[in-house]
């Protein structure tokens, strides 16, 4: 149980964590990158204000976590055929008492400050390796622009309202793949 429950609810955190705090993971090792450029860089992510928005994702993030997890962990124990309905509910109640705990210790990987800055160093190297000198420099123009502020504001909830309405469309998706395997697994 305790292996469902570690496992869940890793997936169910980094399924919403924001596109940028991904992007990092996939990128190739970091080149040596132009003075030029790491100045372009620092100043986009100052107009996107970046450190604003993922403090605001991540708020919101944890206001969403709740829920996602619950609804992720559920899946997983009303999906497995090794449980039968006395377990199921034992392990969905375990799940109601262990969810503050867990959402505590995630909210406090989110109000980490050194978690942004040490995101900011990693991120800057992407826009420097996708992003030419001067395509930084009208990006930071777009984001001082009416628009690019508004669509900086709009972001956090955006993001959270998206990743809560791809909660609702992926999860029934997932449970009927993951009870399909487990059929399959055991010759039914």
């Amino acid at each position: 149980m305790k292996k469902i429950l570690l496992a869940v609810t890793c997936a169910a955190a980094f399924a919403g964590v924001p596109s940028f705090a991904v992007a990092q993971t996939t990128a190739p090792a970091a080149a040596a990158v132009s003075p030029q450029a790491n100045a372009a860089v620092k100043e986009l992510l100052d107009a996107m204000e970046v450190r604003k928005m993922m403090a605001a994702s991540f708020t919101e993030m944890e206001k969403a976590m709740p829920q996602m997890m619950r609804a992720q962990i559920s899946a997983v124990i009303n999906a497995d055929p090794r449980l039968d309905a006395d377990q199921k509910k034992e392990a969905l109640a375990k799940t109601e008492q262990m969810l503050p705990a867990m959402t505590q210790a995630l909210g406090r990987v989110f109000r980490d400050p050194a978690l942004i800055e040490e995101m900011m160093t990693e991120i800057a190297p992407l826009y420097s390796q996708n992003y030419s000198v001067a395509e930084l420099k009208e990006l930071t123009a777009f984001y001082r622009t009416a628009l690019g502020k508004k669509m900086l504001a709009l972001t956090p909830r955006l993001t959270a309202e998206s990743m809560a309405l791809g909660q609702k469309v992926v999860t029934p998706r997932l449970q009927g793949l993951m009870q399909d395997f487990m059929q399959s697994t055991q010759g039914k």
